[in-house]
Parts: structure tokens; C-alpha cells; sequence
């Protein structure tokens, strides 16, 4: 992960869907941007210390512009209303270099990729980049209407437009994903991508692993979830920086630690993104992530600070 920060401007807005804007970002001086992978995501700055993060969804191959395209969230903690009412054509703002927490397997033959809603974005990266590999893959794009969801003009003129399918709720007689036709023909080289809302992305995964799945090929990006951060004050310790905090009740372990006037980076706050994950030198975490993989949580070295908590009266951090 690398802090640089790029300054971009706001080159094109435009109203995608109801509620969805999508915005072109590019370096103010017409310089190419730093290359990205499909699945990759950047940090937008939008002020007063909110950082939000949002799928890269164009062509990786081209980097003469980044695309997001963001839904105003009526539940937003205020980074999509930001975004919805600060960011027009022609506005300066600062963005992270992208990182890539959902990629692409490079091993994979087959690949079923299945957005919900908004999470549809990095998925059309995902399409651009194996349609220019001519790996086999499908494309199943979910959501209400056509009127609720972004991009779908673009996927239907775009080069894979073949292997893109559409499933809305008021079409087609109720058009639901049908996922037992969607993984037929699935094998060990198959693998799985999902992101949208949290209840349709488990109905997603428990198919596949009722279709025999497995689990390290099933592959998922949240972008919201519901954590529960209070419980026991507790003790933390960051051996680099020789602070001891007392975390209390009502506030997370990063909270605590920027309280004791240390510097701590977090973005999503939720536990869906990586950016607080820090090494667990001493003591047992209570994960309440979705982040880490299960196999990583059982291994109790490393943690996300902005929600997970502790089992142990006291953790050492490597902070």
C-alpha cells in the first residue's frame, strides 16, 4: 500500500441512474495516471478528514482518466453526499494511488462475475480486463429496473456485450438471477466474483458453496456492512510508537489511539477495506471484520483497528 496522493480533476459528471453519478477523474496537466488492475479501488478525499472509497469500473487499460460511479447512499455517513453535492465538472480534489483488494485470480479458465446494484463497478473492470485476455467469463449485472442501475448503455455497446446479461426485478416476469443455470458447467477452474448489497451477496456465496465451490474461489468486495464496535473497555499497547491507550466502551481501538495523539489512517471505518490493518504482537483480537478471511482471523496476528476489538484484557500492536 503506498500514501501518495494524486491531485485530479472532476473532467466529466454525469447523471447515470437514478440516485448514481459517474464521474471522470484526470490529472490536471493531461498526464497519464498511475496504471491499476481490474477490481482495484481509489480513496477520494473529500474533506474535513472523510475518506471514501470507490471501484474503479473503466478499462485498466486505459489510464487517461479513472472512472467511479457512486450511488447517494440515504444511509450515508456523508462520503456519497459529498460526493453528490461537492464534486462537479471541474473541481480539484485529492485521491490515493488505486489498490487492488479484489482481484482477479491469474489461474482461473472460467470466470462468473455477479454484481448487485451499484456493485456492479468493479465487475466491468473485471469484463474489460478478461475480455482483453480472452479468458471465458460471464457477466450478470442484478438490480431493480434499468432506471435504478448505472452503466448498463455502456454494457450493452461494449465489446463483450455477448456475454452480459441483465436480470431486473420489474422485467421478464420478476427476472431474478437464476444461479443454478448461472454456475452450471462450473469446475475447479471456475471461479466466482461478487459485490453489492450485503444480503444478496450471501445469498451468492452460499450458492456457489452449495454448488461446490470452494471457498478460495469464491471471491467478494463489500461495501457496507453492519458492525458492532462497543463492548468491555480494554488495554492497548503500540510498541513502536510506546503509547498505551485504554480503549473504552463507546469507541474503537483507532479512535482511542488518534485520541493519545497518534496518527491513524482509517477509510471505510466498517472493516470492509484494509486500510487500518495493522500486526498483533501480543493478545487474542475479537475480529469483527469482513476483511480477513477466516483462516486469518484464526491466525490472531493481525487485526483491523477501526472495528475489531479485544478477547484478551490487553494487545500489544506493532504501531
Amino acid at each position: 500500500m503506498t500514501d501518495e496522493l494524486l491531485s485530479v480533476v472532476v473532467r466529466k459528471r454525469e447523471t447515470q441512474a437514478e440516485g448514481i453519478v459517474a464521474l471522470e477523474l484526470v490529472d490536471p496537466s493531461g498526464k497519464a495516471l498511475p496504471a491499476f488492475e481490474a477490481g482495484a479501488h481509489i480513496d477520494l478525499h473529500l474533506g474535513d478528514e472523510m475518506i471514501r472509497q470507490y471501484s474503479l469500473c473503466n478499462d485498466p487499460a486505459d489510464t487517461s482518466a479513472y472512472r467511479v460511479g457512486i450511488l447517494r447512499d440515504p444511509n450515508s455517513r456523508g462520503g456519497s453526499v459529498a460526493v453528490h453535492e461537492k464534486l462537479h465538472e471541474g473541481t480539484e480534489l485529492q485521491i490515493s494511488a488505486p489498490r487492488n483488494l479484489f482481484p482477479l485470480s491469474e489461474t482461473a479458465e472460467r470466470s462468473i462475475l455477479i454484481g448487485g446494484g451499484i456493485g456492479i463497478t468493479p465487475m466491468i473492470a473485471m469484463a474489460y480486463a478478461l475480455h482483453a485476455a480472452g479468458k471465458a467469463f460471464e457477466l450478470h449485472y442484478c438490480g431493480r429496473s434499468r432506471s435504478t442501475c448505472a452503466f448498463v448503455d455502456d454494457l450493452a455497446a461494449s465489446a463483450f456485450a455477448g456475454q452480459v446479461q441483465f436480470h431486473f426485478d420489474d422485467e421478464q416476469d420478476g427476472g431474478r438471477i437464476d444461479l443454478d443455470s448461472a454456475f452450471d458447467g462450473a469446475d475447479d477452474n471456475t471461479h466466482m466474483y461478487t459485490c453489492g448489497p450485503n444480503g444478496f451477496m450471501e445469498w451468492v456465496m452460499q450458492s456457489a458453496r452449495d454448488k461446490g465451490f470452494a471457498e478460495d474461489h469464491i471471491h467478494k468486495e463489500f461495501f457496507q456492512v453492519e458492525v458492532e464496535t462497543g463492548g468491555e473497555a480494554f488495554e492497548v499497547y503500540a510498541e513502536i510508537s510506546d503509547v498505551t491507550v485504554t480503549v473504552q466502551p463507546d469507541e474503537s481501538i483507532a479512535q482511542a489511539l488518534n485520541r493519545a495523539g497518534m496518527k491513524i489512517k482509517v477509510s471505510c471505518e466498517q472493516g470492509t477495506c484494509g486500510t487500518c490493518l495493522c500486526d498483533v504482537n501480543e493478545g487474542i483480537p475479537d475480529h469483527r471484520d469482513v476483511f480477513l478471511t477466516e483462516e486469518e482471523k484464526e491466525d490472531n496476528d493481525q487485526m483491523l483497528i477501526c472495528c475489531s476489538r479485544a478477547k484478551t484484557p490487553r494487545l500489544v500492536l506493532d504501531l
